[in-house]
């Protein structure tokens, strides 16, 4: 085969084979053995927010966390599973770290699970999603 055969076999090898890759590489993040899905982000003010989504028997434990740095600030939150309140409450921040973490385990509804953590102290807001 000449050598202008050779590459055009290859190009052609290469395009075909590229959307499987690509496909390959799109699976959830969850769905490569470690399940866990982190975000992380800044808050309106100077505190910052973790949202953790993982499974645990069936169910998904979500792990939201906010960390201001300052013991004794009560924080008020809501955790919202697909737009529908799951649970609500309010959160002291405590430790040398001035944070608190809440943790709830949810229904792992079919397709995509839609989680979002927010929290409120003194006009300062905290909003953490994460799509599971």
């Amino acid at each position: 085969m000449s050598p202008l055969k050779n590459l055009a076999a290859l190009v052609a090898t290469t395009v075909c084979l590229a959307p499987l890759a690509l496909a390959l590489d799109a699976s959830p993040a969850h769905a490569r053995g470690d399940d866990d899905v982190i975000r992380r982000g800044d808050c309106t003010g100077s505190a910052t927010w973790k949202l953790k989504v993982k499974t645990d028997d069936g169910r998904l434990e979500v792990e939201g966390e906010i960390d201001s740095n300052r013991t004794g600030q009560r924080w008020a939150w809501t955790l919202r599973h697909n737009g529908s309140v799951s649970a609500r409450g309010t959160g002291t921040t405590a430790g040398p770290s001035g944070s608190f973490d809440v943790e709830r385990r949810v229904v792992d509804l079919a397709g995509t699970d839609h989680l979002r953590f927010r929290a409120t102290h003194n006009g300062q807001v905290c909003v953490g999603v994460v799509n599971y």
